[in-house]
């Protein structure tokens, strides 16, 4: 997919760390309070990919995001 001018790259690293009871908690650094529990680590990465997306629509609707196409990917770390 070719970017549009003026499109920017938004890497989201996503950072999994796995507790004592079992259940893995997905990070993602670059969206600080991005973060999220599940009893999988597939599960918890959905849920903080989730989670960032609602974060970044919500700056959308406000304003606060980088204006013009924005392009999103998850790396998994």
């Amino acid at each position: 997919m070719k970017k549009g001018h003026g499109a920017k790259d938004f890497v989201l690293t996503v950072n999994f760390y796995r507790e004592k009871d079992g259940r893995w908690l997905a990070d993602i650094p670059e969206l600080p309070g991005v973060t999220a529990y599940g009893r999988t680590k597939k599960q918890a990465w959905a849920k903080a990919q989730a989670l960032a997306l609602r974060l970044i629509a919500d700056r959308l609707e406000h304003g606060e995001a980088v204006p013009g196409e924005l392009q999103v990917s998850f790396i998994a770390a």
